[in-house]
């Protein structure tokens, strides 16, 4: 036996809609009202993503100047995460434990950066900073590379890149930031202050 309910709205025992209809669009609840979906929302057979907003947003930088003459490494020291002029984090944030960087739950992020660089006492054909990540909490590949140079003594080069990083597993996939120079005396500008070297996270929806 099949039975067939035919109305354009549902009521609550106050009067309130709960569910509407009109001209082919369905209006469930009203404004201010929480509506709780118990199961799969689903469309046309497909499970619907949920979408909360950015639910981590993190920002970090350096602390202090790093003088180096080496051609390739890490910034390894003097990570803090941001602390003046009104910061807000999202979330539960980064960790970070010798320049490596770990994430509280899994995700796609979106990594940037943005780094000042001078040579020390001259001119500077190239410097570079890149982000480095892992998916094995082993190995590390450069996951985006930007140079600089700074062809008369003093003057400043800025750097910034940027890396979708789809973290699946919070032990396995980590990130650092990196640097390169000419073999040459370089200084990567830093400050406790204020951004001048910096990295923000921003976590954008579920790992896929």
């Amino acid at each position: 036996m099949t039975a067939i309910l035919k109305v354009d709205t549902i009521q609550d025992t106050s009067g309130n809609n709960i569910i509407n209809e009109s001209s082919d669009t369905i209006t469930i609840g009203a404004s201010g009202d929480t509506t709780n979906i118990v199961g799969t929302l689903q469309n046309n057979g497909s499970a619907v993503a949920t979408t909360n907003g950015i639910t981590e947003a993190d920002q970090w930088r350096i602390n202090s100047n790093l003088t180096t003459s080496t051609a390739s490494g890490y910034f390894t020291a003097n990570w803090e995460r941001v602390d003046t002029d009104g910061f807000g984090k999202i979330g539960t944030g980064l960790s970070e434990s010798s320049g490596v960087f770990s994430f509280a739950t899994t995700g796609v992020y979106l990594i940037a950066f943005d780094m000042m660089a001078y040579g020390n006492g001259g001119a500077r054909p190239y410097f570079g900073v890149r982000i480095a990540t892992t998916t094995n909490n082993s190995s590390y590949s450069d996951a985006s590379m930007t140079y600089a140079s700074s062809y008369t003594n003093g003057a400043y080069g800025a750097m910034s890149g940027r890396f979708q990083f789809n973290v699946t597993d919070v032990s396995t996939h980590k990130f650092k930031m990196g640097f390169e120079t000419d073999g040459n005396s370089t200084i990567f500008e830093n400050n406790s202050n204020r951004n001048s070297s910096n990295v923000t996270i921003t976590r954008l929806g579920d790992s896929v």
